[in-house]
This record gives C-alpha cells, structure tokens and sequence, in this order.
C-alpha cells in the first residue's frame, strides 16, 4: 500500500471517529415495550384518531342538549309610526292614558313616532320528544363503535412497530452477513496475492478476487442503507424526527392450534365496532319511525319594555303555555325514510356477516403462512450449514492448488446467498406469527405488551 493511500484511510478513520460516530452514538435505542407506549404516545396517526374520537364524545353532549332545557335572554329595539304597533308599545310600556283616546281616532290613525326597548328571557323545555330520546342512545353506540375503531388502529400501529422493529433487526443482520462477504472477500484476495507473488497461484485469480471484493462492498452499501431506513422509519412510527434502534429482540411467541385463534378472532375489536354498528341500524329505524309520534313541550317568558333605556322597566308581562304538534301527513316521507332506515340495516348487517368471514380467511392464510415460514426456515439453515461446509472444503482444495479459484467464487457466492436467506428466513417466520396474532386480534396479549 503506497503512502498516499495510507494517508487518506487514515484521514477517513479521523473523520468517522469524529462525525459519524457521534451521529451513531446519539441514536435513540428503545426496548419493544417503550417503543410501542411511545408511538401510542406520540404517533401522529393516534393522536389525529383520539382527536375525533373526543369529537365523536362531544355528540353525545349535542344530542342530550335537544332533551335539555333552553335559557335565552335578548334586547330588542323599534322606532315606528305603525299604528297598531304604536298602541300595542304604549300599552306594553304602562303609557297609554285617557288623553290618547280624547282624540280618536284621528290619535289612533295618526300616532306620530314611538321608540321601544323590549328585554327579554325565554324558557322551552321538551316535554314528549321521542326522537331527541332515540338520538342520545344512537350517539352513545356511535361513540362505543368509534371507540372500538380506536382500539383497532391501535393495534395496527402496534402491528406496525414491531413489524418494523423485527424489520431493524433483520437488516442489521442482513448488514452483518454482507460484512462477513467483505471480510472473506478480502481473505481470498490476500491469499490469491500470495499465491500470484509466489508463483503458486494465477493473476486472474487476483482479478476475480477483487472483483468478487467490490461485489461484496455493493453489497454492503446496500444493506447499510436499508439498515438506516429501517431505523429511520422506526422513528417515524414512534413520532420521531429522527432514526431509532433497537436494544433486545422480539420474545418468541409459541405456535397453537388454529382452533385458538379462530376463537379469539371473532372478538376482534373491529367486529365489535361493528357489531354496534348494526345494534346501532336498528335505532336508525326507530329514530325514523319516531315522526310518527306527536312532540310536547312546555314554553314561557318574561319581558320588560321601555321607551327610553336598554333594560328599562316602564311595563312588563310574562307568558307560560304549552305546545302540541302531531304531522297528520308529510307525503309519505316518513314512510319512505323508515324504509331506507331498513335497508340500511340490511347493509351493515351483511357488511358485518363479510367482515366475519374476512377475519376467518385471514387468521387461515396467516396461519398457513407461519407453516410455511417455519418449514422454509428448516430448509434455510440445512442449506446453510451445507454451504458452510462446502465453501470449507473447496476453499481447502484451493489452498492445495487442487480446486481452480471459480471453483471457490462459486462456493463463496452460494454462502453468502445462504447467510442472506437464513436471515430472511428466520425473521419472515418471526413476522408471519406476529401478523397471526394481529389478524386473531392477540397480539398484545401474547406480547404481555397490554
């Protein structure tokens, strides 16, 4: 190695030692359990969901407020010359005496202008509402169903975190198996330098060396930036700005019989809210069918008048009464509407029925998937070892000239895609049990993560 090359890997260790490591140092590393209270936390996602959620609690308030009692205050101010109205203002104020009817009813035709101030409060309060009624029960399952909803997206978040969580890990493995190609890439390019310089081996070799090395450096390159995205996309869940790593692997959640996750799967959070949904359509037709029925309620007020001042007192009166509506007839609309609350039952019905056996054929896929993973996963580590061996027993036939270097190219090259698909292997069956417990709706009951 000439001089100059020395002097820029040195100026590059300086460089990492001083920048890049600190960069890596400063990442956060989470446990699964602070990853997944964090981005229940802090998700923007949740955050956004329990919003509306709260919004959804907030109808509940609108619809007992149709039930509940109405208080209003206002002024009112009128300047006319209407005649009637002039009377009527006159009589309200306490005002009108004998001298305005000594000259009718020309003082009547023509009272002149009159001002009036009117300050009143209001009183109503339903009585017979049947469909307010049916409105509070109708937002109180909406909320439930929302609520189930939020419980849903939770564990889809969490699906997610660990996902990814098992996806960090994977291509940091991944990461490490493309390290170990590199530094037995650099062993046989040593040695076939060796061998060239004693005469013992050809240049060629030398060549395919260095060309099976910087293959390897691709290699890493590659798997050294998946690395960096899997940790940055970590963050993202967990709403962070910035990459986080991983401090323990997954716990290793045992296998059952599908039968255990049938069971579990038609309580999933999302059948629930849907479930309400349909309890919920049968409210619907009642709160149609509720125009059918008359409303009563009960209404009064006081009222002060004066002809100068806002809030004046010159007169006042009070009223109280009653009212009874009943609609005879609307053109069948009620009809009409009670129908289509009907079919609209029928929809979330079969939409409920769907869902059901949606569930059922993903928790039979996944659990098929796990099968398959787990027996791939067998394969994966015989192929391996096999690979191991083999690449040891040519790699000793080329140490003794007995065995041409692509010989050893080849054995290298199927080594590496062996370490590759081991780890692949190993954590597409991790992953296929964690989406059997999401899909069952377990997950965090398995995970002990509740």
């Amino acid at each position: 190695m000439n001089f100059s090359l020395k002097i820029i890997l040195y100026v590059s260790m300086i460089f990492w030692t001083a920048f890049i490591s600190p960069i890596a140092l400063a990442e956060e590393s989470v446990s699964l359990p602070d990853a997944v209270k964090i981005a229940l936390e802090c998700n923007n996602n949740i955050k956004a969901m329990r919003s509306a959620l709260s919004a959804s609690e907030r109808d509940i308030g609108i619809a007992k407020s149709n039930v509940m009692p109405k208080i209003r205050a206002g002024e009112e101010f009128v300047s006319t010359n209407n005649p009637a109205q002039v009377f009527a203002y006159k009589l309200n104020q306490g005002r009108l005496t004998q001298q305005d009817f000594n000259n009718a009813p020309g003082s009547f035709n023509n009272p002149g202008n009159i001002t009036n101030f009117l300050t009143g409060v209001y009183f109503e309060q339903p009585v017979l509402a049947k469909k307010a009624f049916i409105g509070i029960d109708m937002a109180k399952k909406e909320y439930s169903a929302q609520g189930y909803d939020f419980l849903r997206q939770q564990e889809d978040l969490l699906n997610k975190v660990i996902q990814t969580y098992l996806l960090v890990d994977t291509t940091e493995s991944f990461l490490g198996a493309a390290q170990k190609g590199v530094e037995d890439s650099q062993e046989h390019l040593r040695i076939a330098n060796v061998r060239y310089k004693s005469e013992l081996g050809l240049y060629s070799d030398v060549l395919r060396a260095q060309t099976a090395l910087i293959e390897a450096e691709q290699k890493q390159i590659s798997a050294q930036k998946n690395y960096e995205v899997a940790k940055r996309a970590l963050g993202l869940l967990l709403g962070r700005d910035e990459s986080v790593n991983i401090s323990q692997l997954l716990p290793i959640i045992p296998v059952k019989e599908i039968s255990y996750y049938n069971n579990f799967s038609q309580g999933r959070n999302d059948i629930k809210a849907m479930e309400v949904r349909v309890e919920n359509s049968k409210n619907g037709v009642k709160f149609a069918a509720a125009d059918f029925f008359p409303t009563f309620g009960i209404t009064g007020g006081y009222q002060l008048y004066d002809n100068k001042v806002p809030f004046g007192a010159q007169g006042n009166n009070y009223f109280a009464g009653g009212a009874l509506n009943w609609n005879a007839f609307d053109g069948n609309r009620r009809k009409y509407e009670k129908l289509k609350a009907k079919d609209r039952q029928a929809e979330v019905q079969e939409y409920l029925e769907g869902l059901k056996k949606h569930v059922s054929y993903r928790v039979f896929e996944s659990y098929l998937t796990v099968n398959e993973t787990r027996k791939n996963l067998e394969m994966a580590d015989s192929a391996l070892k096999s690979a191991e061996e083999g690449k040891r027993l040519v790699f000793k036939r080329w140490e003794a000239s007995l065995s041409p270097f692509v010989d050893l190219m080849d054995a290298q090259t199927n080594l590496d895609k062996s370490r590759a698909n081991f780890v692949k292997s190993q954590n597409d069956y991790v992953s296929a049990i964690v989406n059997l417990s999401f899909e069952s709706g377990i997950l965090t009951q398995e995970l002990a993560l509740e």
